[in-house]
């Protein structure tokens, strides 16, 4: 039953990352739920994941853009010095701190994908019709610097906030910010599982299988992406989110 449970959990978990992130919180909760400490739990499944957000960028390619002017070298950068010190924090995290961290995370993951289109709006509906875009690029740096260090600290939900940074950007193609997320999201990933690594943290156990599926999950995810409604999807990334506050909060009390 156990071996089940992770194998749906990284089939589910590499579908939604595709899509639109939160394939974390799946991953995070079987792996607790099979016996895995929370530390060690996060750590594998953001592993796990990895091989699903290569596939689905790979689907995503041709419809990625790059928010604010910047290009895929700088990106790239932010990408690895934000996960290099989120990983880094994370080693020296004891296991009852982030035990007691994970649905305060998960819940501020969730709201930043609620908040993400109705911010967006709103300063759209402020900003000259001539320019539609009006993050400088420095900000724009700083920002996805932040977001980074919450990826390479806690994998749950780094779709969805990422998403929701760039829509604060000025993007507004859901598939070319998909794309994007997963290619930032992969290059995240990597340098944070070396860290993960190196400090011990990842079970091996329950990685093969976890990865396998969600590779699988990963290009189906992105495959399905394109004939979803985006409401429909935001919906269940949302109902899923908040699920999981629910859970792990429910199970620290």
């Amino acid at each position: 039953m156990d071996w089940l449970l992770i194998a749906l959990a990284g089939l589910l978990g590499g579908m939604l990352n595709a899509v639109a992130g939160g394939g974390s919180f799946i991953t995070l909760f079987a792996l607790v739920f099979v016996g895995v400490p929370p530390l060690m739990a996060n750590a594998t499944g953001t592993a796990a994941l990895l091989p699903g957000y290569l596939a689905s960028a790979w689907r995503f390619r041709k419809e990625i853009k790059y928010p604010a002017n910047l290009n895929l070298k700088t990106l790239c950068l932010i990408t690895i010095v934000g996960g290099c010190l989120g990983a880094a924090i994370l080693l020296s995290t004891s296991e009852q701190v982030f035990a007691y961290l994970v649905p305060w995370l998960i819940l501020l993951a969730t709201l930043a994908f609620i908040a993400g289109p109705w911010l967006l709006k709103k300063r759209l509906a402020n900003a000259s019709l001539t320019r539609v875009s009006t993050v400088k690029p420095q900000t724009a740096m700083i920002a996805l610097c932040i977001v980074c260090i919450y990826g390479g600290y806690f994998n749950g939900g780094l779709g969805i906030i990422l998403l929701a940074t760039f829509g604060l950007l000025g993007q507004t193609q859901l598939h070319g910010m998909n794309g994007l997320k997963n290619l930032l999201s992969a290059l995240l990933t990597t340098i944070a599982v070396v860290i993960y690594a190196w400090g011990g943290l990842i079970d091996t156990q329950h990685l093969l299988l976890l990865a396998f599926m969600a590779i699988i999950g990963g290009y189906l995810g992105a495959t399905l992406a394109y004939r979803i409604p985006h409401t429909l999807l935001r919906g269940l990334i949302i109902l899923i989110g908040l699920l999981m506050t629910i859970g792990f909060f429910i199970r620290e009390a």
